[in-house]
């Protein structure tokens, strides 16, 4: 949690963390389970007015991420206490699990939700048994599962700034959130710009679905731009040479065969396809079944 006044970090630090977070996702989950979650949180469940009750509302609010994540059998003890972060929950209880969130949230309600959205999905993933390691990326997994699965939003609309304050929850970038909640957007055709109360918050969404919208106009992909084909062509014309250079100018790799392949990320989950070089041809991705349409 950035302290009102501090420096937030923007832009794309954690970038392949969070890509690498989305694959896992997909593979521990299926695509099946991850069309489940095609419905957000809506921002009436999570409402907290300062006359609501606060340990009522809190405990209204946590039974909404528990319910929207599917963990009928976890009932949360949320308690408030002075801390540096935004909250804290402890694992090794079960079937109880007791969350900690940080004093100011008694009198700050309107990011409680975002609070308990982050942590909620600490205790999703630890009965799915998924973690990376190091708490630095497994944080970071939490954020991009919790904005993926129709929660994160709150934590991005949790990100204010002027003058004089400044407030950031969790720990991806407030562009980094953008794109993660875009990269679901473009999946279910959900736009959660609507229900964001900051300017900023908007602002990083609308930049992160600019960075999420270039994945899928990534050459093979037929959907690419002139400048990318353009590099593409260059690129595949070296791999069938005698001579072919050893890097590439996107995310593509050329495997020289006989016959030449090209593998290339997925646009939705980030997983790696291989293709044969052909021209113009259908691929499906094995992990998420998306069906992309490509110029090899």
């Amino acid at each position: 949690m950035a302290a009102p006044g501090s420096d937030i970090e923007h832009g794309y630090p954690h970038l392949d963390t969070i890509r690498a977070a989305i694959t896992a996702l997909y593979h521990r989950l299926s695509r099946d389970t991850v069309d489940t979650f095609g419905l957000s949180v809506l921002p009436g469940d999570v409402a907290f007015s300062d006359q609501d009750d606060l340990y009522l509302g809190v405990q209204r609010v946590a039974r909404v991420m528990v319910q929207h994540l599917r963990l009928p059998e976890a009932r949360m003890i949320v308690s408030f206490r002075e801390m540096r972060h935004a909250g804290n929950v402890d694992l090794a209880a079960g079937p109880e699990y007791f969350i900690e969130l940080n004093s100011r949230f008694k009198t700050h309600r309107r990011d409680i939700g975002a609070a308990l959205a982050h942590e909620v999905t600490h205790v999703y993933l630890h009965r799915l048994d998924l973690s990376f390691p190091g708490t630095r990326d497994n944080e970071i997994l939490t954020d991009t599962t919790a904005a993926y699965l129709g929660t994160g939003w709150l934590l991005l609309d949790a990100y204010r700034q002027d003058s004089l304050t400044s407030q950031k929850l969790g720990y991806l970038t407030p562009e980094e959130f953008g794109y993660v909640l875009a990269k679901r957007a473009l999946l279910f055709a959900e736009d959660p710009s609507p229900w964001f109360t900051s300017p900023q918050a908007y602002e990083a969404y609308a930049k992160g679905l600019e960075l999420a919208r270039r994945d899928q106009a990534q050459p093979p992909l037929a959907a690419a731009g002139w400048t990318g084909r353009r590099r593409y062509a260059k690129d595949r014309r070296s791999a069938r040479s005698d001579h072919p250079s050893p890097t590439t100018g996107g995310d593509y790799a050329f495997d020289g065969g006989p016959p030449l392949s090209v593998s290339f990320p997925c646009p939705t989950c980030r997983q790696r396809i291989r293709v044969p070089v052909r021209g113009r041809l259908r691929a499906r991705c094995g992990l998420c079944r998306t069906v992309l349409e490509c110029d090899t």
